[in-house]
């Protein structure tokens, strides 16, 4: 009996690695603290988007991929191929990668304007970084329901706004116009409701001063390589 324990406990690395989950996905941390974007987006709200909304797209991910063909590939292979997946996956994949992005996209020493190629960039396409906010909000009002605006660069080297319902983006291959996300909004309800009620363009103007231009440009630049 002694025997067969200690060859057990000498197994169990093997036994523990053999029945791991494999997967490339990740619940990052949030990159400041709930309270880092106030007064244009409030406490919170971004606590409980974070820690209940994306906490539960990321989960529920988990669990849509678990088992499948698709449990250890990254988000965005995920959403390459999520056409070829149940409603699951594609809700949850979306939620989880938009949710991470925008996070990204925001910071406490943001707003301003778009700084270098991709201010030069969002002129020579749109006029100028006003008309392009005109532009950008249309898309975020515009958007029925719930939904996200975008601001993507296409595989052609243009540079475009969009609108996706739901937890959809331009990584994936249901959309219509897809591309590269280098900005993005959420506007569903839960992502502005307590401080803005159904004030959505109000919403929209106080995104402009947490605008994280930094890692926009940085997205772009990336893009451009591919």
């Amino acid at each position: 009996m002694r025997r067969l324990t200690l060859f057990f406990i000498s197994m169990l690395p093997f036994i523990l690695a053999a029945t791991e989950v494999k997967t490339m996905l990740h619940f990052e941390p949030l990159p400041y603290e709930y309270n880092a974007l106030e007064p244009h987006i409030d406490a919170q709200t971004m606590e409980i988007h974070y820690s209940r909304h994306h906490k539960a797209y990321f989960e529920n991910l988990l669990k849509a991929v678990a088992g499948t063909a698709i449990a250890d590939q990254t988000i965005a292979e995920i959403l390459a191929q999520v056409s070829k997946w149940p409603d699951a996956v594609r809700n949850n994949a979306g939620g989880h990668y938009n949710h991470t992005l925008f996070w990204k996209l925001m910071s406490a020493d943001g707003g301003g304007t778009p700084q270098g190629t991709l201010a030069e960039k969002i002129i020579s396409t749109f006029g100028s970084t006003e008309k392009f906010k005109e532009e950008f909000k249309k898309a975020a009002l515009g958007r029925f329901g719930s939904g996200w605006a975008w601001l993507v660069l296409g595989s052609d080297g243009s540079l475009f706004i969009s609108s996706t319902p739901n937890q959809d983006n331009p990584l994936m291959d249901k959309v219509d116009k897809p591309g590269t996300p280098i900005l993005c909004l959420d506007v569903w309800e839960h992502a502005y409701y307590l401080k803005f009620q159904n004030l959505r363009a109000s919403y929209i103007d106080a995104f402009w001063n947490v605008v994280n231009w930094r890692k926009a440009e940085a997205l772009f630049s990336a893009a451009q390589k591919k």
